[in-house]
């Protein structure tokens, strides 16, 4: 093992020798088994510098962490690392007047939310309230907003970051275009993110909310609300679950360990806009729960109900390009409530709009050309369940093979693997381009790495 005391830095290194180690390496995603050689709690850039030479002069690589939400991916490449973690550096600065924020690389989308919030104005929030604004955003960022604003990795306009070689570096479409680009969608694997600049939208409020039905509904059900995406505007994103509420405190008591079907989104616009476009779908039956009406835009984080707190998952995404009758079969039937699924959900997200539509400005992920992104994920509370859980996930992307799309979405993708499985060819040859220009000793390691062999 190093010996870390020549590091010195504001914040803390921890150590497997210390007590609390087992606290310290852990992620966010309690089935992520992290081994580094050591966790450096950053405080700063310098900081962030200082733990790079480091690595450098002792033959270590890093890897920068937020929260770990997508930890399990790099869990096997932690070894013979520094973990970065961002956590503490949680400062946030808000420029009403330009509509920009510069939020540090601890922040989470909850606090940036309620801060942009207080100014009229809202980010590009996801479903989970404490995932990392940063990793949520180098991933690609799928929001509530999405079909009409794109990604949130392409309302960047600046990133602050620190170098393999421990340059501190604020670079953005024209000081090193070519890092501004490949840390916008092509995950964390070029550079240590220190800060984001990004560009606000102005939206206080916005109609949003889930309507919770029996599962039993099934095919039948998921087919009424394929079709109402076909004629929603480009204001509305929304998303549809198969989902079984674990037996946990956080879950309200009737609904513990009830299959549900979710429809869950957000519209932009007023609450008598919004009621009329989601009125079909209240149609279909009484919902066991409707929590739709207009909302602070800070609220959007919270809709789908995403657990607040550490919990473990194993889960696993795939992009599906089109959504035919016998591909509905197929999923209620794999992941429905008579599948004898050990999941805690299976959910399909309506993409288009800006999501499919390339943004000349835009970075490593500039579109999806799908029309959906799936997302499956099961907590693996007993031994059975850890075994239980992946077999089944790799059975739902089998059954949905034949109309699976062209790699994946980053951030949904929490099987081990480079970015050659996620994005295009030529995205991953062009990231591979900047790693060598940036990081030809690979000293950098990410949930999804760019190999330096990419060509």
């Amino acid at each position: 093992m190093s010996d870390f005391t020549g590091l010195a830095i504001a914040g803390r290194i921890a150590t497997p020798s210390d007590p609390d180690w087992d606290a310290a390496r852990a992620a966010w995603n309690l089935a992520a088994d992290q081994r580094p050689e050591a966790v450096a709690f950053v405080e700063s850039a310098t900081d962030v510098a200082a733990v790079m030479a480091f690595a450098a002069a002792n033959d270590l690589r890093v890897a920068g962490q937020g929260t770990g939400h997508g930890a399990f991916a790099l869990a096997p490449a932690a070894e013979g690392t520094i973990l970065i973690k961002t956590e503490r550096m949680r400062g946030i600065e808000v420029d009403p007047d330009a509509q920009t924020a510069r939020v540090e690389a601890g922040v989470l989308v909850a606090e940036l939310s309620e801060t942009a919030g207080a100014h009229g104005l809202s980010s590009m929030p996801g479903s989970s309230p404490d995932v990392g604004v940063t990793g949520f955003t180098l991933g690609g960022g799928l929001s509530w907003l999405g079909r009409r604003y794109g990604f949130a990795c392409n309302r960047v306009r600046a990133i602050e970051l620190v170098t393999a070689d421990g340059e501190q570096r604020t670079v953005d479409a024209e000081s090193d275009p070519d890092l501004f680009w490949a840390l916008r969608g092509g995950g964390g694997g070029c550079a240590i993110v220190t800060a984001l600049q990004i560009k606000l939208i102005p939206i206080a409020d916005i109609y949003a909310g889930a309507l919770l039905f029996p599962a039993e509904l099934g095919a039948d059900a998921v087919r009424a609300y394929r079709d109402w995406t076909a004629g929603v505007p480009d204001e509305v994103t929304s998303v549809v679950r198969f989902l079984t509420p674990p037996p946990i405190p956080d879950v309200p008591e009737p609904l513990r360990g009830t299959p549900l079907l979710t429809i869950d989104g957000a519209c932009i616009g007023g609450q008598e806009e919004g009621e009329a476009i989601v009125a079909p779908l209240r149609e279909l039956c009484e919902p066991i729960m409707d929590t739709w009406g207009q909302i602070p835009a800070k609220g959007l984080c919270h809709i789908h109900m995403d657990p607040e707190q550490p919990v473990p998952g194993l889960g696993e995404g795939m992009t599906i390009r089109e959504l035919p009758d016998e591909a509905i079969d197929a999923w209620a039937g794999v992941a429905g409530p008579d599948s004898g699924s050990p999941l805690l959900l299976s959910e399909l997200r309506h993409l288009g709009g800006a999501l499919g539509r390339p943004d000349p400005d835009g970075g490593a992920l500039t579109h999806l050309e799908t029309d959906w992104v799936m997302y499956s994920v099961g907590m693996p509370m007993t031994p059975e369940l850890a075994e239980a859980i992946p077999a089944h996930l790799a059975k739902i992307e089998a059954t949905m093979q034949p109309w699976a799309g062209e790699g994946s979405y980053y951030n949904f993708t929490e099987r081990p693997c480079d970015v050659d499985a996620i994005l295009p060819a030529d995205v991953c040859a062009r990231l591979g381009e900047v790693k060598r220009r940036w990081d030809p000793e690979n000293r950098i390691v990410a949930n999804h790495s760019v190999s330096l062999e990419t060509a």
